[in-house]
């Protein structure tokens, strides 16, 4: 396969997508959230005590997943986050052979199928000699792309093929034009169905990160999407449009601070300050999921009716928007010259470098060092957080039961759950 001129003559090029996963039935949603869990970079504990992060893993994944079920029921019964990612692969490879680059497309999900060690496996398969790995994330954290290029530097050094395979990483992508232009272009048609848009609060919903993770660990995730939200409304001004707008943080969990302001906080806020018409963006995702479909459009629609607005809207994911998938294939293309080089140029004005795994990590976590998690992890003294304080009683707990259950055989933490 003729490589259209880049890499060393024949070459195979591959496109690897990054993206969270979801449980795609109710069945499915136990054992998604014990990987989600099970991940360090989300419940971290003290090293004497890693040993037991599947235990408290399986645990914790036990005790959520009748409420998360619930939110995956009233969303069709499973998260669409597969099918519709599987669809931009599809579309990505059309548009990439549109520009005469045949390319083959994989999808490669964190805590899911098809998880990331199987789409490796079809990559090593195909024999794939070129890869542009490509994040479905606009902008770059540590606790999503991060998270994901973690584990591939973890398989690439462990496999003899993979580490002497070429590669690029585009970490982030929210300041292309095509990027921004396709929000735009959604956000307008939204706003028009309003009878009078100019009235509008334009609201940014983003998935929140532990504020811990920008202030201790560097994380880019907060200075990308107040910059990304400003390209956005620049190119709404440069239309005409002059509403005004408000970027919140949404999905927080336990007792640590995330970033602020919250979404939940500020929809009250713009209620009671007589805010009647609000057009939620959910601008940290590209795919319809549960984020979207059941915490915004359900939970955040009935809070802002709740709190005094009267007319609300929601802008789509961009899914499979033909400008979006049209600028992706052109990212990939600016990519591929990159491939193999060490430390690429950076994209357009990212504050991440594009480059292999070991650059670009070494971007943000040079040192290698334990990150913060989004819970705080466990240890010993007061706090000024009760719950806190409770979740560490918990711990404890929890500690003593499994020492109970291994010296004496019993199952005490069935015989708890089993409780009604």
């Amino acid at each position: 396969m003729q490589a259209c001129g880049f890499g060393d003559g024949l070459a195979k090029n591959g496109v690897l997508l990054l993206n969270l996963g979801g449980p795609e039935s109710l069945a499915d949603v136990r054992p998604f959230l014990y990987n989600l869990f099970a991940d360090p970079d989300i419940i971290r504990l003290p090293s004497a005590l890693r040993f037991l992060q599947p235990v408290l893993a399986n645990i914790i994944a036990t005790l959520r997943s009748p409420k998360s079920s619930e939110g995956y029921a009233a969303i069709g019964g499973g998260s669409p986050l597969r099918r519709i990612t599987d669809e931009q692969a599809a579309a990505l490879a059309a548009a990439l052979k549109g520009r005469g680059l045949d390319a083959e497309v994989y999808v490669a999900m964190r805590y899911w199928h098809p998880y990331t060690e199987e789409a490796l496996q079809h990559v090593v398969r195909d024999g794939i000699s070129n890869l542009v790995i490509l994040p479905l994330y606009p902008q770059f954290s540590i606790s999503t792309s991060g998270s994901s290029l973690r584990l591939l530097e973890h398989l690439f050094k462990s496999d003899p093929v993979l580490s002497n395979l070429k590669h690029t990483v585009i970490p982030s992508w929210y300041q292309r034009p095509g990027y921004v232009g396709a929000m735009v272009d959604l956000i307008e048609a939204e706003l028009d169905k309003f009878e009078q848009p100019e009235q509008v609060n334009v609201f940014f919903s983003a998935h929140g990160v532990p504020k811990s993770y920008v202030e201790e660990a560097g994380d880019p995730y907060k200075e990308e999407m107040e910059e990304c939200v400003a390209l956005i409304m620049a190119e709404l001004t440069r239309r005409g449009r002059g509403n005004e707008h408000t970027l919140a943080y949404q999905s927080r969990v336990g007792p640590v601070e995330w970033l602020q302001p919250y979404t939940d906080d500020s929809i009250r806020e713009l209620g009671a300050r007589g805010v009647h018409s609000l057009l939620a963006v959910p601008i940290s995702f590209v795919s319809e999921h549960i984020e979207t479909l059941e915490e915004i459009d359900m939970e955040y629609k009935e809070l802002a009716l709740e709190s005094g607005v009267k007319k609300w809207g929601r802008v789509p994911a961009l899914n499979t928007n033909a400008r979006f998938i049209e600028d992706l294939a052109d990212a990939v293309v600016e990519a591929l010259p990159y491939v193999g080089v060490i430390a690429g140029a950076p994209s357009g004005d990212t504050l991440v470098p594009m480059g292999d795994l070991d650059t670009l990590l070494s971007a943000y976590d040079r040192d290698r060092r334990t990150l913060p998690a989004p819970v705080e992890p466990w240890s010993w003294g007061w706090t000024k957080s009760a719950e806190t304080w409770n979740g560490r009683i918990a711990m404890v707990a929890i500690i003593v039961i499994l020492l109970l259950e291994a010296t004496t055989g019993q199952s005490f933490l069935n015989n708890i759950l089993a409780l009604d």
